[in-house]
């Protein structure tokens, strides 16, 4: 599984206007529905489902990233939303800190191991400090495409 396969190029967004957790969970749903990759009458369902999630354990794991995710039984395949924040969003984090680059992966309900080797890849990627740090830096929607090719070429050391 490919990280390119995953993310919707027009729900890349990179620079969120959210300032917390649940606006830019909000943001990147929208982002989603925006692409054609979700139906806009699951828009609230999915929001009310990644913030139960959230509630339960914060998924920003640290190092200036999250990675929300939610199984829903709206979902038909398998899609994931980035968005890069300037400002930093206060996301609960492990580590405290504030989060800079969200990952969000919605997922089919009935495929639960294609749920878990997509956060495997993102969660491969994400703990690179290099992808890290040029997902951060990225400016535009091109930027970030290029970063995913390179990742999933594995063009990119630790």
């Amino acid at each position: 599984m490919k990280l390119r396969e995953l993310v919707q190029q027009e729900a890349i967004v990179t620079d969120l206007a959210a300032r917390t957790r649940d606006e830019a969970i909000a943001e990147l749903i929208d982002a989603l529905v925006q692409a054609g990759a979700i139906g806009a009458e699951a828009r609230q369902s999915l929001i009310d489902r990644v913030l139960e999630r959230e509630r339960k354990g914060s998924t920003g794991f640290g190092k200036g990233v999250a990675v929300p995710h939610v199984k829903h039984e709206s979902i038909g395949a398998m899609s994931a939303a980035i968005g890069l924040s300037r400002a930093g969003i206060e996301f609960h984090a492990l580590d405290g800190q504030p989060v800079f680059s969200v990952f969000l992966l919605l997922s089919p309900a009935d495929r639960p191991e294609e749920h878990l080797q997509a956060m495997e890849v993102i969660f491969k990627n994400l703990s690179k400090e290099t992808f890290r740090h040029f997902l951060r830096q990225a400016q535009s929607v091109e930027e970030v495409l290029t970063l995913l090719d390179e990742a999933d070429n594995q063009q990119i050391s630790a």
